[in-house]
């Protein structure tokens, strides 16, 4: 379509099409980490504040709360609160855990002054974090030389940085996993995505996984990211998993935060195609989103939903509850099922194995960059393979040289509640190698 509208998508606003000449400048970010244990010689300050000796050791966690758009209360809140617990259980080596927040409004201008007051306040990272602006906050990091650990994975940028340490694989990796499983159990398959340049970058991912499973490319049904109600996109979808599949085709909604105001809109119409099933992933759905459309009588029981993560029941996820029910059992923002709070949780559990490896020496935001950049393994418990950074990962041929985790779960929605589908992970790495990202 040429002459379309373009604007910034609420749902992960900053994956961008990969031309050539951007995963070129993709490559490079392997060989400019580098510079993060040469800071002064590529123009980067080293953070030494934060940590020494007795002093607290001081971080921030950010996120947008109160504003039309994505929320992620959550996350923060959270943050505080392991702050509470690890203090009130003897610190981080002994010393006290600093945990500032910031609310960064969904706001470029507001997402540079939370990374200017992690600067000018001594923060030795950003852990478990969520921002679209990338290239608001980012920059101000890396000039001071602060490591982002652990964001949620909304933007290109998290997966270039040499200053980003990711702990998902973002919607590349949750897109690839979702079309492997479709490939085997659908019929046609439509996917409904913002018509924005974000957007654009969804389809090819979605395409690789259904290609690895011997399956044709996913019909591309372009939708306002904005709009009040989706009849006419549902009528498409439904059309096309129907005709030539005896209706047993699929239907991938992934608009973000309008998934739900589609899915009003697809449960309406519907009726004239029982077979069709739906599949999405996390972030576009939810427990809540679940819960608000019905349940185990709404549109979404028997979807397909990949997740970075075991689902919340699992018992990997006590160590996070126990936080919660000691310093935040009545603070109704935090959702122990909330993806973003468990970002946040693995987050911290990556700094606090940084911390623990650094022993008695000064922790700042040099010495934990440090640490991550010369090959310290982390386990999360289970929750994610371990994790650990290199220059430049296997997947910056497609212009992601900082995914190092391309594990994806396959859950599916049974009787209203979001259960696991398989047990254990799916490695989608060779996948997304794959990928055709022109």
């Amino acid at each position: 379509m040429t002459g379309r509208r373009r604007t910034r998508s609420t749902f992960l606003p900053r994956y961008l099409r990969l031309t050539r000449s951007a995963r070129a400048t993709a490559l490079s970010a392997g060989a400019l980490i580098a510079c993060a244990s040469f800071a002064a010689g590529c123009g980067i300050v080293p953070g030494t504040t934060g940590g020494s000796g007795d002093d607290p050791i001081v971080v921030m966690t950010w996120a947008p709360e109160g504003t039309a758009a994505t929320n992620k209360p959550g996350m923060p809140a959270f943050a505080r609160a392991y702050a509470r617990w690890i203090n009130a259980h003897g610190g981080l080596g002994g010393r006290e855990l600093t945990v500032l927040t910031c609310n960064d409004h969904n706001d470029s201008v507001a997402s540079a002054k939370c990374a200017r007051r992690a600067v000018k306040e001594g923060a030795v990272a950003v852990i478990g974090s969520y921002s679209q602006h990338s290239e608001s906050f980012l920059p101000p990091l890396e000039g001071a030389g602060i490591p982002y650990i652990g964001g949620y994975g909304v933007t290109n940028e998290e997966f270039t940085s040499p200053l980003s340490y990711p702990v998902n694989g973002g919607a590349p990796a949750l897109l690839a996993g979702l079309g492997r499983e479709l490939a085997a159990v659908c019929g046609s398959v439509a996917l409904v995505r913002p018509d924005t340049i974000a957007g654009d970058a969804l389809p090819a991912m979605l395409n690789a996984g259904l290609k690895a499973g011997a399956h044709d490319a996913a019909d591309d049904q372009l939708a306002a990211e904005d709009a009040a109600q989706y009849t006419a996109q549902a009528e498409a979808a439904l059309e096309y998993a129907t005709d030539g599949t005896d209706g047993k085709g699929c239907v991938v909604p992934a608009l973000g935060d309008r998934t739900s105001t589609y899915m009003d809109s697809f449960r309406r119409t519907r009726e004239d195609y029982p077979a069709v099933r739906t599949a999405t992933v996390l972030g576009s759905v939810d427990q809540a989103v679940i819960n608000s459309t019905g349940g185990a009588t709404g549109p979404f029981e028997g979807s397909y939903v990949t997740g970075w993560y075991p689902v919340a029941d699992d018992s990997r996820w006590d160590a996070m509850k126990k936080v919660i029910k000691e310093q935040a059992f009545s603070d109704t923002r935090i959702d122990a099922s909330d993806t973003g709070v468990q970002t946040t949780w693995i987050a911290y559990s990556v700094f606090r194995r940084v911390v623990e490896s650094l022993g008695s020496g000064e922790v700042t935001a040099d010495s934990v960059r440090g640490a991550l950049d010369d090959g310290l393994e982390i386990s999360t418990g289970g929750l994610t393979p371990t994790l650990r950074w290199e220059f430049s990962d296997k997947l910056a041929s497609i212009g992601f040289p900082r995914l190092v985790n391309a594990d994806v779960t396959l859950q599916t929605v049974r009787k209203g509640r979001l259960v696991a589908a398989r047990d254990g992970f799916v490695d989608v790495t060779k996948t997304l190698e794959n990928a055709d990202v022109d």
